[in-house]
Order: structure tokens, then C-alpha cells, then sequence
């Protein structure tokens, strides 16, 4: 069994001009395939041929750094391009908005903690909310590490992560990576992260 690179549920100028169509396409078609077809060529000579994704990251410490970047790339850009839209809801609601108030204090604080760690996270990498049993938590990590390794300073269930590494925003937003951020916010499918969120 190998990976596939996920058809994207929108076209790709969808997201303009928050993300524009060009980056889009580049983003996908480039550099998730590529961690795509890396993950499969490296899993041709390992004894985890077969496992899910997440079976593969898990243990991010024990295996061959070729596994951890590119199965990390490959299912931090799956959860990626799938929680974007052109539509659905632009706001949390419900009980996810309820966790959001509780861990955070409101929407607004959490938006606030969340642009932070995407902003200062040096270098290439993600930031993340995650899913710590019934409460929601930020964190961030380089390269293409994320919370269910367990390299992860901070780990859990990923529910919402940015790719802040500048192929992400560079063609339309330069070194401007907060300007990014803020758009990103514009085209969240936050019933999407409600699906992941385990109330």
C-alpha cells in the first residue's frame, strides 16, 4: 500500500486573495507531492511499509529522518489544505467554541495565541491547535514535526495547524508572514476543525 496525493476539495485560485492561485498550486501540486512520493520511495526498504501515517510518525525519534520529514509533510499538508475553503463556517461554534473559551478565554485570546506562535516560530515549521483530553492548547514545531510525534514538546491531537514555512505565503506576502497569518484566518473551514474536535 502506498500514499496519494489527496485530490484538493476547491479549485486552486479558490482561497484568492487570501492565498493566492499560483502559491496554491505550487504548495500543492510540488511540494506536498513531492513529500508524497519521498514518503512512498523511503517506505519501499522499511519494516513500516503498510502502517497508517500516523502509525509511521508516531515513534518520529526512532525512525530514519527521510520517514519523519517526509511522513511528517505528508500528513501535516493532508490536515493543511483540508481545513481550508471558500466556504463553510468562519467562525468557531458550538462546543469547539465552548472548549475555545474555556482553555483561552475567548475566541479573540485564542486567535491572539495562535498568531504568536505562527509568527514566532524561527525558521520553517507549523503551529498547531491541539486536543489535550477536554482542553484546547497552542504550540508549534520546526520543520515538519507535529504534536502526535514524540519528539513534540507539546503533544496531542492536532485539530487546526499553519504552515508558516515561506513557500506557504512568499509569492504574494514576501517576509510579511503576520499578513499571512491574519489571511489564513479568512479561509479556516471551521467545520472541518469541529469534525476533528472530540467533544
Amino acid at each position: 500500500m502506498s500514499f496519494t496525493l489527496p485530490t484538493l476539495k476547491y479549485d486552486y485560485k479558490a482561497l484568492e486573495p487570501y492565498i493566492d492561485a499560483q502559491t496554491m498550486e505550487i504548495h500543492h501540486s510540488k511540494h506536498h507531492a513531492a513529500y508524497t512520493n519521498n514518503l512512498n520511495a523511503a517506505l519501499e526498504t522499511s519494516d513500516l511499509k503498510g502502517k497508517s501515517i500516523e502509525e509511521i510518525i508516531a515513534n518520529a525519534s526512532k525512525v530514519a529522518p527521510v520517514l519523519r520529514n517526509n511522513g511528517g509533510g505528508f500528513y501535516n499538508h493532508n490536515l493543511y489544505f483540508d481545513l481550508l475553503t471558500p466556504g463553510g463556517a468562519s467562525a468557531p461554534q458550538g462546543k469547539l467554541l465552548e472548549t475555545l473559551n474555556g482553555s483561552f478565554g475567548s475566541y479573540d485570546s485564542f486567535k491572539e495565541v495562535f498568531t504568536k506562535a505562527a509568527a514566532t516560530r524561527f525558521g520553517s515549521g507549523w503551529a498547531w491547535l491541539i486536543q489535550k483530553g477536554d482542553s484546547l492548547v497552542v504550540s508549534s514545531t520546526p520543520n515538519q514535526d507535529n504534536p502526535l510525534m514524540d519528539v513534540a514538546e507539546v503533544q496531542g491531537s492536532p485539530i487546526l495547524g499553519i504552515d508558516v514555512w515561506e513557500h506557504a505565503y512568499y509569492l504574494k506576502y514576501q517576509n510579511r508572514r503576520p499578513e499571512y497569518i491574519e489571511a489564513f484566518f479568512k479561509v479556516i473551514n471551521w467545520d472541518e476543525v469541529a469534525k476533528r474536535f472530540k467533544a
